[in-house]
């Protein structure tokens, strides 16, 4: 059976991208990242989506925690604060606090890595153009750019084999990514989406309030609960 590599944070769109992996008939090899994230509680979220899945026994979760050493993000800095939804917070730039620096240049790395080891020649990762906070390293041209050192950085691609970056939520909206997930019967009680990593998601930040924006336009009601009443 061919196989994929799902970067799986736990999330309402990396949960989706393990549902759609699936879909199209890929062994999953979920792999996760704990890099000292305020909201590290979603990788309880990523564990329990991984046993829905089956793939609880391959599911890897590797440390990154140099990057809440390095700072510079209101995720893995606990003296930046979460800005509310519509607010880039204290910086000046049309990228947001929130954004890790190195991410996913550091997660597709690590990655590609897993996928040699394992034969897959796919990863997924759920990276969006139009919900992307303005993330400079969500873009398609990113990915592009990913893709073609990993045709020149490893024996696979060396050798001419498969190994290609899936994106499939890149162009979607918010409501596009529910509405295929819910098709799917991909499990969102079991996700979180909240900057803050509370127990109870916040429903004020971003990435809150773009989820409950999508769940409204989808016409479905989100199945994990939020601290405000606002939705």
């Amino acid at each position: 059976m061919k196989k994929a590599i799902v970067i799986l944070s736990g999330g309402l769109d990396s949960t989706t991208c393990m549902g759609i992996a699936k879909a199209q008939g890929y062994e999953l090899y979920p792999l996760t990242f704990d890099y000292g994230q305020r909201h590290k509680s979603e990788i309880e979220n990523a564990r329990q989506v991984a046993e829905f899945y089956g793939v609880a026994q391959r599911h890897k979760i590797v440390s990154l925690g140099f990057l809440k050493e390095f700072g510079g993000s209101a995720l893995t800095d606990e003296s930046i604060e979460v800005p509310p939804a519509g607010e880039s917070g204290p910086i000046d730039s049309d990228i947001p606090v929130t954004y890790v620096p190195g991410r996913n240049l550091l997660f597709l790395s690590i990655a590609t890595s897993y996928a040699e080891v394992t034969g897959a020649e796919a990863i997924y990762i759920g990276v969006n153009a139009l919900d992307y906070s303005g993330y400079p390293d969500c873009r398609p041209e990113f990915i592009r750019k990913v893709e073609e050192v990993m045709a020149l950085a490893t024996r696979v691609g060396v050798e001419g084999g498969p190994m290609r970056i899936e994106t499939p939520l890149i162009h979607w909206s918010k409501a596009d990514i529910i509405r295929e997930g819910t098709r799917l019967g991909v499990p969102y009680q079991l996700t979180t989406s909240c900057y803050n990593g509370q127990k109870v998601a916040c429903g004020e930040c971003d990435s809150c309030r773009l989820r409950l924006k999508g769940f409204a336009e989808a016409g479905l009601t989100d199945p994990i609960p939020y601290r405000t009443s606002a939705r």
